[in-house]
């Protein structure tokens, strides 16, 4: 596999871009069975979902929206334990089939804040 580094870190990658992609694509091909005529909203977290989310979108055959929230809830590379909301949700979410499309999850914090903001906006489903 190959080194990558990155400012003053150095990572080993572990994972194949072929072996990434046949799970996007089995990913894309779920949201597809799953929400075949519901109109999805995709809502993309920024910056760190993006080029996940342009390969899962670009899968996506049936109708849907697309959306974006930046958070933020790390100052460097910790977590602060809260979440600052850069650019809100401005859509009305009420009875739509909201798609999260987020990248490393690791404390939880960020995905916690979007579905508990999520759950009061009365979403017909939050996946």
């Amino acid at each position: 596999m190959s080194n990558i580094k990155l400012d003053d870190k150095s990572f080993t990658s572990y994972i194949s871009e072929e072996k990434i992609n046949e799970v996007v694509n089995r990913v894309a091909a779920l949201i597809n069975a799953d929400y075949k005529d519901k109109n999805p909203l995709f809502l993309v977290v920024l910056n760190g979902a993006f080029m996940f989310a342009a390969d899962v979108l670009r899968g996506i055959t049936t109708e849907c929206q697309v959306s974006f929230v930046k958070l933020s809830s790390y100052t460097g590379t910790s977590s602060s334990g809260k979440v600052k909301e850069l650019v809100g949700m401005n859509e009305d979410l009420e009875n739509r089939h909201v798609v999260v499309l987020e990248d490393i999850v690791d404390s939880g914090t960020t995905i916690e804040y979007i579905l508990a903001d999520l759950a009061t906006k009365k979403t017909a489903s939050i996946a």
